[in-house]
Parts: structure tokens; sequence; C-alpha cells
């Protein structure tokens, strides 16, 4: 990448005539969106997902990133909108979340760790209202909630596996790590104030020794909540460095939450550029439904223009026991999987420096048979030059005709319908198994007032199954749930399988080790 001149995120925005009073600076490159201005038409949205993902990571954010810098480097108005980074991964095996080598956002170790404090204020939120229902019981309980039914778990935004399962005050208790927490998912699919204030009313925070549900707005403690969100509600602004305008908002996993940035920061890019990129998180079988289903669903003008496959050499010979011919099927699935959602596919070789030339020839002959466009990207090594093809192909993908919303399940049907109906045409499912504490959940969630709400799969991020052990593509496979909880306030009710962690355990080769 050819050297650039250092400018700040303060110069950038009154060189692209944005108004500085819309901003509250931290220093110079960092900066929270103040005011918003919509306009009648708005710009284009593109989706990066990726195909099943493998520990070391397919630079996903990288191609994201380099994206942005490319489309900028034609002459189109462009910015990127990310998830910001949770300190679990930052210290723990992935690391952090600014992309990689040439294709960054900057600066890279605040956006890493403490950045603008949302997350901090998630987790005190989060936390505030587990201690106000505690304190509720300890005051005499007038809502009568029954100390064995809470729902609402506390949370921490650091992998620490000691947490998962305690004892306070004879209750078994649980901790979430932070972007698994509901108070986060609130935050990201909030449209504004009101709605924030709204969701948070509509935490159920659990149930009565009559079974009856109480929610936080029952507690008298909307304002108290929405005190400590109302400033990580507003979107942050940082730079690429390629001197391109980067969002960075909100942090919900994938495999255990929705997976994507705020709707908040993807409207802001809507309204004030004419191409804006986010990216799901893990592979099309976890972010990218959850962004159609959780996130379009309710936000039909948020109808991606593209969605980019992103792949790698390494992710499908892994998917294939070292086999390109057979890790290719991880490859069409992906393919088959977004068919459904989107005529407008292209698929991205995220191209590493050791990457044989027949390899990479044998992708683009699979893909041109699946009738799609192939790109290839080098933006880790050479930033917005190692993506300008892939840019070129996004402009002309994004002025087809959008698909219309394609829906896997309606809101009216029952719990159980709406998993297997999404579980067998997204994932090719054959059978749903149901342990009993499933089936408990499935009951009482039937009795709510909130049962038609949409769902969101947590299951294990490197299969399309719930088993981390089945690779590639299988076919006509099982699939056990094992609990379900309603997030009434977040508003979609999260459905896990097999065996998944909502507080992850820090590795022995953790990212500490090295910092």
């Amino acid at each position: 990448m050819e050297e650039m001149k250092t400018i700040t995120l303060r110069e950038i925005l009154k060189s692209k005539k944005f108004i500085e009073s819309d901003f509250r600076f931290f220093g110079e490159d960092i900066a929270k969106v103040e005011a918003s201005h919509e306009r009648e038409e708005k710009g284009k949205l593109i989706l990066v997902t990726s195909t099943s993902p493998t520990k070391y990571g397919e630079g996903k954010t990288t191609l994201a990133i380099s994206l942005n810098d490319a489309l900028n480097r034609l002459g189109k108005n462009s910015i990127v909108a990310l998830r910001e980074p949770s300190l679990g991964p930052v210290f723990g095996l992935k690391g952090g979340a600014c992309g990689g080598g040439c294709a960054k956002i900057v600066p890279e170790s605040e956006i890493n760790l403490h950045f603008t404090g949302d997350i901090h204020a998630i987790t005190t939120a989060n936390n505030l209202l587990s201690a106000i229902i505690d304190n509720h019981i300890f005051q005499g309980n007038e809502l009568n909630i029954d100390p064995a039914k809470i729902t609402h778990e506390r949370c921490m935004d650091l992998n620490d596996r000691s947490l998962r399962n305690l004892k306070i005050n004879g209750v078994d208790v649980h901790f979430n790590i932070s972007t698994a927490s509901e108070m986060m998912a609130i935050l990201c699919l909030s449209k504004n104030e009101n709605d924030l204030k709204t969701r948070l009313g509509n935490i159920l925070v659990g149930y009565t020794y009559e079974e009856k549900e109480v929610f936080a707005r029952d507690l008298q403690c909307v304002n108290a909540l929405f005190l400590l969100l109302k400033d990580a509600l507003k979107p942050n602004m940082v730079k690429t460095l390629e001197n391109n305008l980067a969002l960075v908002h909100g942090g919900p996993f994938a495999n255990i939450a929705h997976g994507t940035n705020s709707i908040i920061s993807t409207n802001y890019g809507l309204n004030n550029f004419d191409y804006t990129i986010v990216e799901a998180g893990f592979g099309s079988d976890m972010g990218a439904l959850k962004f159609f289903d959780i996130v379009v669903r309710n936000n039909p003008d948020l109808l991606p223009s593209v969605i980019v496959i992103n792949t790698t050499i390494q992710s499908l010979k892994y998917n294939g026991e070292g086999l390109l011919e057979k890790g290719i099927e991880n490859l069409e699935y992906h393919v088959n999987n977004m068919k459904k959602y989107s005529d407008s596919i292209l698929v991205v070789l995220n191209k590493h420096e050791n990457d044989l030339e027949s390899d990479i020839a044998y992708i683009k002959r699979f893909v041109e048979e699946q009738n799609l466009l192939f790109s290839i990207s080098t933006g880790y090594l050479d930033g917005s030059s190692g993506s300008t093809d892939v840019a070129e192909k996004i402009i002309e993908l994004s002025s087809k005709k959008q698909n219309s919303f394609f829906e896997s399940y309606g809101l009216e049907e029952n719990l159980q319908e709406k998993i297997e109906k999404f579980c067998k045409i997204n994932y090719g499912v054959k059978e749903i198994l149901y342990t009993d504490n499933a089936l408990e959940k499935i009951k009482l969630i039937e009795q709510s007032q909130c049962k038609k709400l949409p769902i969101c799969i947590a299951k294990t991020q490197v299969s399309i199954t719930d088993s981390a052990k089945v690779l590639g593509y299988p076919k006509d496979f099982t699939m056990t749930v094992k609990d379900i909880k309603l997030f009434s306030g977040a508003g979609f009710i999260t459905v896990y399988f097999g065996s998944i962690l909502t507080m992850p355990g820090l590795s022995k080769d953790a990212k500490y080790l090295s910092m």
C-alpha cells in the first residue's frame, strides 16, 4: 500500500463538509455522533458474511474495511459500520477486532480497549437491573417475585469461566459475557431514545410465585437504566488507515446473540453515504441469517443490495479435512443459503500469500458454475488497491433490483413451528430434538404475551450443525434444543442448541500473554 499522509478524524469530517457540532470528540480521532439527518434517497447497504470460520479467523472485518477504502478510492462516498470489540476476545484467543495489515480502523488500541465506554455502560446497566431485582425482593417483594424464577442474568465483558455458575442468596445464578447480554441486543436494535426506553421496560426479569411475568417497567427503573445508556446509544466515528470514515457501534456475538452493529449506526451510514458496508459475525448460518430474520424483519429498509460471501482456502481446506475438493461443499452451502435471500451475491477469496494458483482457479470455476461473480482481495497486504476489483463488482451488483424479504416462518406460528421451519429451511436439518427443560420453557413462552417474536439461534459457529466436530456441508442431521430464553426487551426468543457457552473462558495461549 502506498504511504499516505495521516490526517485526523476531525480534519476528515471537515473536508467532507460534516458539521462539527454534530460530533462530540474524544481527542482528535474518536467522536460520538450527536446528531443525525434523514435524507429521502438512502444509500445502498452491503452485507459481508463468510463461509464457516476457523479459529484463526478468515478476515471478514479486514475485507469490509478494505472494501470501504476501495470504494472511496474509486470516488464513491462510502462508510463501513462495524461492531465494537469485546474485551473477552481481545484478551482471549481471537485478539482485537480492528481489521489487520493495511486494512485497519484506528486508533487501534483505544478501539480495542475502553473506547468511548459503550460496553462498560451496557454492563453497568445490565447489572444495575440485577441489583434492583434483588433489592426489590430484600425490601419486601411487593411484586411477589420468586427468587428461583429470575430470568435476568448478570454479565461481565471478560472471559471468566468461574462466573458461569454461582450461588447468590442460595439461588443458582449465571453470568454472561456482556456481548451476549440482552442489554447489548437492546442497544443495537433500538431505533431511537424512545424505542430504547420501551425495550428496557419490556425486559422480562422473572416470574411471580404464581408464574405471572414481571417486567423491568414493573420495578420503575426504566429511567435509571436509560440514563446509563443514553450516550452509549450514539454511534462512534473513527477512521481507517487510508483516512476514510468508519462507524463502530454495538458488539453482539453472532453465535449467542444477533451478531451485527447497531441499527442506529447503519441508518446513519445510509442517510449520509452512498454505500454502507456492514458485517455479520461468523458464517452466513449465523450472523447473516440473523441479520435478515431479526434486523431486516423489523426494518425492511435495511434489506441489503449485495451480499458478499468471504472465504479463504484455509477455511475450505479445514472444512474438507485438508482437501479443497471436499471443503468446497462448505462454500456451496453458504452460497445456497444466501441465494434464498438475494440474487446479488459476490464471492470473495481473501487471498493469503502462500495460496496456490491452482486452488484459486478451482474456486473461481466453482463460483462461476453457480452463476455468481467471483473476486480476489489482497486488502490485508495492499489496502484499497487489493480490493479494487471487489469494489467494482459491488458497484455493478448494487445497481440490480433488490429481492423482496424472504421469511422462513411467520410470527403468528407457534415456537416449535418457528424452530422446525427455520432449521430445516436454512440448515437442512432432518429432525429437531428437545430436552425436557426446553419443552417446559416452550410451554411457558406459549402462554406469554411475548410469544409472537422471531427466534435467535444460539449454536456453535464452526459448523452448520450444533456440533463443532461436524464440518463441511452435512446433510439430514439432527439438532437438539437444550434451552430457550425469552428476551422480550430485545424482541426475540433465543433457542440454544448443543453445548453453547455464553461465558467463555481464557485459553492457554490467550492474547494477554503477548501484550
